[in-house]
This record gives C-alpha cells, sequence and structure tokens, in this order.
C-alpha cells in the first residue's frame, strides 16, 4: 500500500467553497501547504477566498449540478496543476419546515444539488482521482445519522450521499481511490444561522437533546475535518461526540418518530401560521433563490 503523501505536496478541489466550511476548509488547507482548487457559484466571494489561500489558489465558477461544466471545469484544473489528489464534494444547501407546506421545485432542488451535485463531483473528478490513486471526500451530516422533522429534504440528500460514498467506496478501492463520508452537526456558518431566523425551526432545534441541541464553532469543526483529509479516512467526524451516534443510530428513526411528533404538534399552530409566508418567498424569488437566500451555500450539517 502506498503512503498517503502530505498535504503540502496535495492538489486539493473543494465545492461550496466561497462560504462557511468550505471556505474554511480551503483556507486551512493552504496553511498545510497543500494547492487548492475553489469551486461555487459566488464568483466574487471565491476569488476573495482564493486570494487568502496564497498565490497557488484558484477560483472556478461553475454548478456542482451540471455535469457537462463540472467536467470541463475537472479537466482545466488537471491540466493547470498537472494532477488531482483530493476532492471535497462539499456544496449544499437546505430549505425547512413540514413537506405538505414546501414548495415541490424547493424540496427538489435540495436534492439535485446536495445528492445528485455530489454524484456528479465524483463522475468528473473520478478520472483524475483514479491517476493520483487519490481521495474523495464526501460531506454528508448528522441529518445523516438520525431524522429530522421539518428538515426531510436535507435529511433525504445527505442520507444519500452517505449512502453514495459508502457504495462507489467498494467500487473503486482495487483502483487506488479512497472514499471518505464527512459528518458534522450543527456548525456557525451562515447555513446554520440563515435555519435559525426561522422561528419554529429555532425552537425545533432548542427542543433536541444534548449535545445535538448546540451550535459549534467553525474552526474546530474545519481542523478535525482537514486531519481526517490528511488521513484519508474512511469516516471523518466534525465533532468528536458524533462518532458515537454511529452504535445507536438504528434507535433514532423509532424515537425520533414518537418525540419528533410531540414537538411538531405543539408547534403546529405557529407552522400554520407562517406556511403562507414560506410559499409566497419562494413565489416571489423562485424555488432555487429561495434555498440558497435562506441556508447560503456550503454543507453545514
Amino acid at each position: 500500500m502506498s503512503a498517503v503523501p502530505p498535504l503540502s505536496a496535495q492538489v486539493v478541489v473543494v465545492t461550496g467553497a466561497a462560504r462557511g466550511v468550505g471556505a474554511s476548509l480551503a483556507r486551512r488547507l493552504a496553511r498545510r501547504g497543500a494547492k487548492v482548487a475553489l469551486l461555487g457559484l459566488e464568483p466574487e466571494e471565491l476569488k476573495a477566498v482564493a486570494a487568502q489561500c496564497g498565490a497557488a489558489a484558484t477560483a472556478w465558477e461553475v454548478d456542482v449540478t451540471d455535469l457537462e461544466a463540472l467536467s470541463d471545469t475537472a479537466d482545466r484544473i488537471k491540466e493547470h496543476y498537472g494532477r488531482i489528489d483530493t476532492v471535497v464534494a462539499n456544496a449544499g444547501i437546505a430549505i425547512g419546515g413540514p413537506l405538505a407546506d414546501s414548495d415541490h421545485r424547493a424540496f427538489s432542488r435540495v436534492i439535485e444539488v446536495n445528492l445528485l451535485g455530489s454524484v456528479a463531483t465524483a463522475r468528473a473528478f473520478l478520472p483524475a482521482l483514479v491517476e493520483s490513486r487519490g481521495y474523495l471526500l464526501q460531506i454528508a451530516s448528522l441529518a445523516a445519522l438520525t431524522p429530522a422533522p421539518l428538515m426531510s429534504a436535507y435529511c433525504a440528500s445527505k442520507s444519500g450521499v452517505e449512502a453514495f460514498a459508502h457504495s462507489i467506496r467498494a467500487e473503486v478501492a482495487y483502483q487506488g481511490v479512497k472514499v471518505g463520508v464527512g459528518y458534522l452537526s450543527w456548525t456557525d456558518t451562515d447555513m446554520v444561522r440563515g435555519a435559525d431566523e426561522d422561528t419554529v425551526l429555532k425552537q425545533m432545534r432548542g427542543r433536541l437533546p444534548w449535545p445535538a441541541n448546540k451550535t459549534y464553532p467553525l474552526e474546530p469543526a474545519v481542523d478535525r475535518i482537514v486531519a481526517g483529509i490528511a488521513r484519508r479516512s474512511a469516516h471523518v467526524y466534525a465533532q468528536a461526540w458524533l462518532r458515537g451516534m454511529q452504535p445507536v443510530r438504528w434507535l433514532l428513526p423509532s424515537l425520533i418518530a414518537v418525540v419528533g411528533s410531540r414537538d411538531v404538534a405543539k408547534l403546529a399552530p405557529q407552522l400554520a401560521a407562517t406556511a403562507a409566508s414560506r410559499l409566497r418567498a419562494v413565489g416571489a424569488g423562485g424555488a432555487a433563490d429561495t434555498a440558497a437566500r435562506t441556508t447560503r451555500s456550503g454543507a453545514d450539517g
């Protein structure tokens, strides 16, 4: 088995790198000596983050759900650097609220960006990773480990990301490519702060048991992800306690079905009162824009 090259010798691609986890991750990797390629849909923000990552960093505007454009970007990044060693599929969005009150286009866009965007990222970059015998890290979430009422789109997408990563791990192992899954709880980013602007979602999160009801600082979480990337770990936990969820995750759907249903029932009047405003917001700005405004870009637990 070949030794893992140090981060200082690697070219690392990070999607959803304009802000949040992705931006912080790019800065930390660059600080460790990696050459970083930042991907996302906010060109000015991407360029600003790239400038903080040193002269070797580059910014690439691309939609992770556009396989043709993403594949072309992958080819251009490889041509620019000569190789690609690690890819972090981090791009993500979220919406919250009851399924019955959600806009189908906004719901579907969460699945498209978070899950199908991760699939497209793998398709686009696997040829380069096979060549370098590299590493693909798919960023999932606490939402992949436990269901959460009012977050069905996000939970479905992140559960899918986890299952996808576990499935392709066996497919590409013989080619020397390693695949990891990253898990984050609520982390202090635009995504989580945006969710907390919704009073009902904030109350629902506050009813979660400790430690799942806390918001965790960004930098220590990113440090743990960087350490996992350096080891090319199969599982990376941005908060240490998430590892302990794995042995008991089979209990959680039944528990949430009981406890969560009580909490939703208590919040039902508020949910009904805010349903119209949720749909008006979607109608005013479009499904994709509403999801982006609610949580911005970058997966954050």
